[in-house]
């Protein structure tokens, strides 16, 4: 099945399209791990990812194990069809610049 092509401005923001993608292989990242991979501080990832779950493409959930309390995040059924059609424009258009690209070059 091919993804819908949807350039997606929530997602597009750099870190949240790297938050997206992260989560697009796993079924969930706690808080921390997704905090340490972007090298971010607690509240710009809080920040990103409030407005990925505004937006329906993320659930943060909040557990309580050994008294602390414990925030992952995972991707929704629409944050997934989202990001894919987000990558199937973004490949669209380096597509069509790499054609663009070799009918300039062959003139």
């Amino acid at each position: 099945m091919t993804a819908e092509l949807r350039f997606d401005e929530v997602i597009h923001a750099p870190q949240r399209l790297r938050i997206v993608a992260m989560l697009a292989s796993v079924a969930g990242l706690e808080f921390a791990a997704v905090r340490d991979a972007l090298d971010v501080s607690d509240s710009v990832l809080s920040k990103h990812l409030k407005v990925l779950e505004d937006a329906g493409y993320v659930k943060v959930q909040k557990t309580r194990r050994s008294g602390r309390t414990w925030t992952s995040a995972s991707l929704t059924r629409a944050g997934r069809s989202a990001y894919e059609g987000h990558v199937a424009a973004l490949r669209a258009i380096v597509d069509g610049a790499a054609a663009t690209t070799a009918v300039t070059e062959q003139r």
